[in-house]
């Protein structure tokens, strides 16, 4: 079997490909860095506060949790228990199933999350759109909703 190598056209696109999602790495860690520094909240708990705040009733399941934070089931508790030891959200069974465990936010955790996503369109602001401008931003945003294998997905940032 006679082996194939990327061609010219092949590996300017792997480059393109590249910096796309090494850069998207890097400004999304600076960027959550901006909110840890602005608003005292870890990238991790950020993302968890953020979902719980656009969730409805500002609740959900702690597997929604794991799924949107990407970690396993006792990265999550780790998570939740910081941020239920800082009272910024309490844990319970579910009323409808007592196997499923509810996060809420509290009103401190309300409070915080505000604080936190307002830290983070500000750094979006001067970091993107600043340099970018709104319209490219806003097409860049359209872009990848249009690439997303699975846009159904809640995800926060």
């Amino acid at each position: 079997m006679a082996e194939k190598c990327p061609d010219t056209a092949d590996l300017e696109l792997l480059e393109q490909w590249n910096t796309l999602q090494a850069g998207f790495r890097r400004l999304t860690d600076q960027l959550l860095a901006d909110v840890d520094a602005k608003a005292g909240i870890a990238p991790s708990e950020f993302q968890v506060l953020w979902f719980l705040l656009t969730s409805p009733e500002q609740t959900a399941p702690m597997n929604q949790l794991a799924a949107t934070l990407n970690f396993t089931t006792a990265g999550t508790t780790k998570v939740a228990d910081r941020l239920t030891e800082a009272e910024l959200i309490h844990r319970q069974p579910s009323a409808a199933d007592r196997r499923v465990v509810l996060a809420s936010l509290t009103a401190k955790g309300q409070r915080v999350a505000m604080d936190a996503a307002l830290a983070l369109a500000g750094a979006l602001r001067e970091r993107v759109v600043g340099r970018i401008g709104e319209d490219v931003f806003a097409r860049a945003a359209g872009c990848m909703r249009e690439l997303d294998p699975d846009p159904g997905r809640l995800c926060r940032p």
